[in-house]
C-alpha cells in the first residue's frame, strides 16, 4: 500500500471527522432548541435526569452520524486498495455532495419532527403518514396562515447555503499528511476507523443496538422524549408504516398472545370458563329489559368535538370564559371526569369508537388499509340500525378524507353526510380550509332530529379547532385573559396560542348553543346526547403538573331527558371511547345484544380502566405508563388481553 495515497486519504478522512463533529453540535443544538421550546418548569430533583437525557441523546447523534459514515469511509478504504483509481480532486467532491444531501436531508426531518412535536407533543410517529394523506390544499393553507413561510423559506435558503459553503470548505482544506506509515500501520488505523464506526452505529457493547431500544432516564415523560432524534423518529415511523402495508403487523405477538388466542380471551374476560368453539360469543352482552325503552326509544346523538381536550377547563373563569354556552351544561348533566382519548389523532380514535374496539398502538388507519373494503359485525351504527334505527354519519368535512365516506358506508350508517350535504340544504354555510363551521354542522343534526319520523341514530364529527384556528366572521367571540397561572403551563408562539385558543372556545361554545337548542325545544324530552373529543392536541402548547394524569384528559358528557334519568353514576370512574357505546347501549336499548370491548360507566361492579394507544392508562389509583415488566397490574393485563382479543376479531372479519 503506498504512504502517499494513505496519507492523502487519511487527511481526508480527518476532514470528514470535522465536520461530523460540527454536525454533532448542530444536532445537539436541535436538541437545546426542543428543550428550551416545549419543557415545563422543573425541581432540582430532575436535572440530573435532564443531564442524564442529554447525554443519551448525544450517544444516539453518535450513532446516526456513525452511519452517515459508513458510505464515505468505504469509498476511501475501496479507492485506496485500488491505487486511488478515482483522482483525489473527484473522491472530494463525491464526499462534498454525499455529505451535503444528507446533512440536508437530516436537517428537514429534524424540522419536521419540531413543527410536529409543536402539535402533537410527541415525535414523529406512523401518524405522519396519515397527515400527508390529507387535504393537501388544507395543509398548506394552514402553514401559510399560522406561520411566516417567506421567513421559514428565507432562514431554510440561508441555513442551506451556509450548510454547502461549511461542507465544501472543510472538505476542500484537506493537506497531505507528513506521516509516513508501514502497510500494516495504515491497515491497522483503516480497521480501527470501521471498528469506532460499527461501534458509533450500534451507540453501545451490549447485545442491541441503542436506537432499537431506547431506554428512559426519568420518570418524566418529557425528558424521555429529549434523546430521540428526528432522523431516528421518522425511520422508526416508516418502519412500522411498511409492515402495516406488508401485512407484517403482529400484535398478537406484542401482546404476549402469540399462538394462543384462547389464552387472551381468558385474560381479558378474567374467567376460565368461555366457549371455545366460538371465542367471540363470549364478548356478547345483552342490555337490561326496559319497558319504558321499548314504549317510547330515544334519538341518540353522539358529538366527538375536535381537539377538545379538558385539561385547559380548569383555568375557566369569567376572563378566561373558554366554555362559553357549554359551562352550564357541563355543570347540569353528567360530565365523566377521568376519561381519556383512545389515540391521538382524529381518525384513529373515530374509528375504533364507532367500531366498538380500541385503537392498536403502531398501526394506520382502517379506511386507508386493506380493511377499507370491510364490513364489521360489532360497529356501533349496526347495533343501533337493528333495533330500528335510521343512521347517520355526519361530517362537517370532505367524505373523502382518510376514506370517510366509503368505509363508514359499510359499517351500518344508512346515511354518510359531508360537506356537500350541510351546503345543499344550507346554501348560506360558510366554510373554513377543512369544512364548514361547527354551527352548520349542528344545524344540520337538528334538521335531522325536528324531521325524523323514527328514531335517530347521529354520529357527528366536527370540523374547528383545528388549524389554522379560523374563527367564523360572524362570531361575537369573548376575550380570554391568559391568568399567571396557565402563561407558566403556556408555550409557543402566543399570537398563535390565543388563534387557536379562541377557536376551542368557537367550537366549545357552538356545542353548548346546540344543547341549549335541544333543552329548549321536544327534542328534550326524546333525545339522548352524548359530546366527547377524539383527542387533546392541545397538550402540544401546554405544559402539565403530572403529565401522565392530564395530558390525555377529553370529556364524556351525558344529556339524558327526564324519563331516561337514574342515579348519578361515580363521574371520576376511569375509561375512555371503548366505554362509550357500551354505556349508551344500556342507558337507551332494550334487550338488545351487542359485542364491544369496552364496559358500561355506570355498572360499578367490573374493572374500569381507559387506554390510550401511547401506552396511557388510567385506573382509578391513577394514571401510568404500560411497563414491560413481568408482574402487571390489572389494567394492564386488560389493556394487553383487549388489544389481542381485538386484533383476533379485527382479522377474522377480514
Amino acid at each position: 500500500m503506498s504512504s502517499t495515497r494513505f496519507k492523502i486519504n487519511l487527511a481526508l478522512i480527518r476532514q470528514i471527522i470535522y465536520l461530523q463533529a460540527m454536525f454533532l453540535a448542530v444536532l445537539t443544538s436541535f436538541r437545546l432548541l426542543l428543550f428550551y421550546a416545549f419543557s415545563p418548569s422543573f425541581t432540582s430533583d430532575f436535572y440530573k435526569d435532564i443531564i442524564a437525557a442529554f447525554w443519551l441523546g448525544f450517544r444516539i447523534d453518535l450513532a446516526l452520524i456513525s452511519y452517515i459514515m459508513i458510505v464515505p469511509l468505504l469509498i476511501i478504504i475501496i479507492n485506496h486498495i485500488i491505487n486511488n483509481r478515482i483522482h483525489t480532486n473527484i473522491i472530494r467532491w463525491i464526499v462534498i455532495i454525499y455529505f451535503f444531501t444528507i446533512y440536508f436531508v437530516a436537517s428537514l426531518l429534524i424540522g419536521m419532527d419540531f413543527s410536529f412535536y409543536s402539535y402533537f407533543n410527541e415525535h414523529i410517529t406512523i401518524m405522519i403518514f396519515g397527515i400527508i394523506d390529507d387535504d393537501t390544499a388544507a395543509l398548506l393553507s394552514i402553514a401559510q396562515k399560522n406561520y411566516n413561510l417567506f421567513l421559514i423559506l428565507a432562514l431554510g435558503f440561508v441555513y442551506t447555503v451556509l450548510l454547502f459553503m461549511t461542507v465544501k470548505i472543510i472538505i476542500l482544506h484537506s493537506k497531505t499528511l507528513l506521516w509516513l506509515p508501514k502497510w500494516q500501520v495504515q491497515t491497522a488505523v483503516y480497521l480501527s476507523l470501521v471498528l469506532l464506526v460499527f461501534l458509533g452505529a450500534r451507540g453501545t457493547v451490549g447485545m442491541f443496538p441503542l436506537i432499537k431500544n431506547i431506554p428512559d432516564v426519568s420518570s418524566d415523560p418529557f425528558i424521555n422524549s429529549l434523546p430521540l432524534n428526528g432522523v431516528f423518529a421518522v425511520q422508526k415511523a416508516s418502519k412500522l408504516y411498511a409492515r402495516n402495508k406488508s401485512g407484517k403487523y403482529d400484535l398478537l405477538k406484542q401482546m404476549g398472545y402469540s399462538n394462543n388466542k384462547l389464552q387472551a380471551f381468558k385474560s381479558y374476560l378474567g374467567r376460565d370458563d368461555i366457549s371455545r368453539d366460538d371465542l367471540f360469543v363470549n364478548l356478547e352482552k345483552t342490555t337490561p329489559v326496559n319497558e319504558i325503552l321499548e314504549k317510547k326509544r330515544p334519538h341518540v346523538v353522539v358529538v366527538m368535538v375536535e381537539s377538545f381536550g379538558t385539561p385547559i377547563l380548569k383555568y375557566q373563569s369569567d376572563t378566561f370564559d373558554i366554555m362559553r354556552s357549554l359551562k352550564k351544561h357541563f355543570t347540569q348533566d353528567i360530565l365523566f371526569t377521568n376519561f381519556i382519548s383512545t389515540s391521538n389523532g382524529t381518525i384513529v380514535s373515530m374509528e375504533p369508537l364507532l367500531l366498538n374496539l380500541i385503537a392498536r398502538p403502531g398501526s394506520i388507519s382502517f379506511g386507508q388499509s386493506e380493511y377499507l373494503g370491510v364490513s364489521f359485525s360489532q360497529a356501533a351504527a349496526k347495533v343501533y340500525q337493528k333495533a330500528g334505527y335510521e343512521t347517520h354519519f355526519v361530517y362537517g368535512g370532505d367524505l373523502s378524507w382518510r376514506n370517510v365516506g366509503s368505509f363508514f358506508a359499510r359499517q351500518g350508517f344508512e346515511h354518510v353526510d359531508g360537506k356537500g350535504s350541510i351546503k345543499k340544504v344550507f346554501p348560506q354555510s360558510t366554510e373554513h380550509d377543512w369544512g364548514v363551521y361547527d354551527k352548520y354542522a349542528y344545524k344540520y343534526v337538528l334538521k335531522q332530529l325536528n324531521e325524523a319520523k323514527k328514531p335517530q341514530f347521529i354520529f357527528l364529527l366536527t370540523t374547528n379547532n383545528h388549524p389554522p384556528y379560523e374563527l367564523d366572521t360572524a362570531y361575537d367571540s369573548k376575550s380570554l385573559v391568559l391568568s399567571k397561572k396557565l402563561k407558566t403551563h403556556i408555550t409557543g408562539d402566543m399570537v398563535l396560542v390565543k388563534k387557536r385558543l379562541q377557536d376551542y372556545q368557537y367550537a366549545l361554545d357552538m356545542a353548548g348553543k346546540f344543547m341549549d337548542k335541544i333543552k329548549n325545544s321536544l327534542l328534550a324530552e326524546q333525545t339522548v346526547v352524548a359530546i366527547t373529543a377524539d383527542n387533546n392536541t392541545i397538550e402540544g402548547i401546554m405544559h402539565y403538573d403530572n403529565y401522565l394524569q392530564e395530558s390525555k384528559k377529553i370529556p364524556f358528557y351525558l344529556y339524558l331527558p327526564p324519563y331516561l334519568r337514574r342515579e348519578t353514576p361515580n363521574v371520576t370512574t376511569p375509561g375512555s371511547h371503548k366505554d362509550i357505546f357500551p354505556t349508551l347501549y344500556n342507558l337507551t336499548l332494550s334487550n338488545v345484544k351487542y359485542r364491544a370491548l369496552g364496559t358500561d360507566l355506570f355498572d360499578s361492579h367490573v374493572l374500569h380502566c381507559g387506554f390510550n394507544d401511547r401506552g396511557i392508562i388510567i385506573s382509578k389509583e391513577g394514571a401510568f405508563q404500560l411497563s414491560s415488566s413481568p408482574i402487571l397490574n390489572a389494567c394492564e393485563k386488560q389493556y394487553k388481553a383487549a388489544l389481542a382479543v381485538g386484533e383476533i376479531w379485527i382479522k377474522s372479519q377480514k
